[in-house]
């Protein structure tokens, strides 16, 4: 009888766990995407109409992509800074607060780009409000990323850890696929009116996405592990404790970060201004990366399970190393201008290179803090490094088209990040993990 008890109750919980944790899982995903929807919708927008709209060119039709794209660098240039604040505020006073504040800035923002006036309206007064406006996009996204991959890794832990947590890499994959799907339905719209207003239309919708958001972030359940640490941790600066205790794990992290944010955006905003330059038509460069991401939700998850099964390590070297592999290819299938190697292309860097990287990563990153400062590591780690990587190499690569009218110094570019994270994998060990399921 008692045994039978015993057994019914450790059932009971058992399924609890698990209700929880698709509870967690799902919230998660759909907060992730909605608020990295606002803020993947600036780097296509600045590819293919904010150099025209609000910053000044000339005659050089490159130059105002690329003054475009510099306002896309300093959003990330407040990363760190959004990851300290929210860090620090996810570390003492729960990841769900944190997480409503990103949310809400990020929301706001968005939606006040979607009413800007245009450079021919007020002039610089146009480019300067952009920029603001991006700078506090860059410090939500700052604190949003760490605290989405915590819901989820320290709901969870275990043998499991890296295939849950591949989960909320699904938010990212999924806001940049939800963000080029409304740009390209705006662009159905006639080029005047596209131009004119029909632009504004995917910023303008975030306020129902951050609607939607919150309600969602306000009915999940505060991580349990971060609850039981902050019973016992040391209420110091969590910024300055990670500098002090984990510095090498920071630039860890900041190293593997190279080549999968720094890829991504060659990939994701780059790509798209290079198509325009060979004359290729939007639809079909937005749709080859519309295409590849959709369908690297299912790989990077995979890839995430993998980790779980051969080491983190192992998989994130097949990303990278595959990148620096992928380099020129990805250029040579662009330059014929067919659709069929235009997919092939972003396929191989988004659905197989990038996803292997990303996948991995929450749970690698996780696994190299402990819960009292993890917020804040993981936080430093991932947007410290963004600030070089993401942040500045598509302004990089624009430089460079710009000067020799050629992908080849882009390519190199991007082999040169890819030897960056490799040599980061080859000097750190495998990461420890729990045993328990």
């Amino acid at each position: 009888m008692t045994l039978a008890y015993q057994g019914s109750a450790r059932s009971a919980e058992e399924q609890a766990r698990r209700k929880r944790t698709r509870k967690v899982v799902m919230a998660s995903v759909a907060g992730n995407a909605m608020e990295w929807y606002d803020f993947f919708i600036y780097g296509t927008a600045a590819a293919l109409v904010f150099g025209e709209l609000f910053f000044p060119k000339g005659t050089d039709p490159l130059l105002g992509t690329m003054g475009a794209f510099a306002g896309f660098a300093v959003g990330f240039l407040a990363r760190p800074l959004g990851g300290v604040v929210f860090g620090h505020i996810g570390d003492r006073y729960g990841r769900k607060l944190a997480l409503e504040w990103t949310l809400g800035i990020m929301g706001a923002a968005t939606f006040l780009i979607g009413l800007l006036p245009t450079y021919e309206q007020v002039g610089l007064w146009a480019p300067a409000a952009m920029v603001l406006l991006r700078i506090l996009q860059g410090a939500a996204a700052g604190g949003e990323w760490g605290g989405g991959v915590l819901l989820i890794s320290e709901a969870v832990g275990g043998k499991r850890r890296g295939y849950f947590s591949s989960f909320s890499q699904l938010g990212v994959a999924g806001g940049f696929v939800l963000s080029s799907g409304v740009f390209m339905l705006a662009q159905q719209l006639p080029q005047d009116d596209f131009m004119s207003w029909g632009w504004r239309l995917p910023f303008l919708l975030s306020v129902l996405i951050f609607g939607v958001g919150l309600y969602i972030r306000k009915h999940i359940p505060e991580s349990e592990e971060f609850v039981q640490a902050t019973k016992t941790a040391k209420r110091g600066m969590p910024a300055v404790e990670v500098f002090r205790r984990y510095p090498r794990q920071v630039f860890t992290a900041m190293g593997l970060r190279v080549a999968e944010n720094g890829g991504s955006y060659i990939f994701l905003a780059f790509a798209l201004a290079y198509g325009k330059f060979l004359g290729i038509p939007n639809d079909v460069m937005l749709g080859g990366v519309l295409a590849s991401m959709f369908i690297e939700l299912g790989t990077l998850v995979w890839f995430g399970h993998l980790s779980d099964r051969i080491g983190r390590r192992t998989v994130y070297l097949i990303g990278s190393a595959g990148l620096a592999l992928a380099a020129f290819p990805f250029f040579w299938l662009v330059q014929t201008k067919e659709p069929v190697w235009i997919f092939l292309a972003f396929f191989m860097g988004n659905t197989v290179c990038h996803a292997a990287m990303i996948g991995t990563q929450p749970a690698y990153f996780a696994e190299l803090f402990p819960p009292e400062v993890r917020y804040t590591g993981l936080a430093l780690g991932h947007e410290l490094a963004s600030v070089f990587a993401g942040g500045l190499s598509p302004l990089i690569a624009m430089a460079l088209l710009r000067k020799y009218e050629s992908a080849t110094p882009v390519a190199w570019f991007l082999v040169g990040m890819a030897v960056i994270t490799v040599i980061t994998l080859l000097l750190t060990r495998e990461p420890p993990r729990e045993d328990s399921a």
